[in-house]
């Protein structure tokens, strides 16, 4: 029988795991210092960081997706 990570990986595959890990290292590294940092610098930089992130996934799904 197998695991429920088995599972994961086979529905997936390896791209799939890709994506996931890359959304979760930035979730990490960037979303969850902006929110619970207590230091105003290091919020003020993740802050900026995560603006200059989806900035640029907004520009990437325009040009592959114009609405005209």
């Amino acid at each position: 029988m197998p695991t429920s990570l088995n599972t994961l990986v086979i529905t997936l595959g390896p791209v799939g795991i890709l994506v996931l890990a890359v959304f979760l290292l930035l979730f990490v590294g960037v979303v969850l210092p902006a929110v619970w940092s207590r230091h105003d610098y290091r919020r003020t930089a993740a802050q900026q960081m995560l603006s200059a992130l989806i900035d640029a996934v907004c520009r990437a799904l325009r040009r592959l997706w114009p609405l005209r």
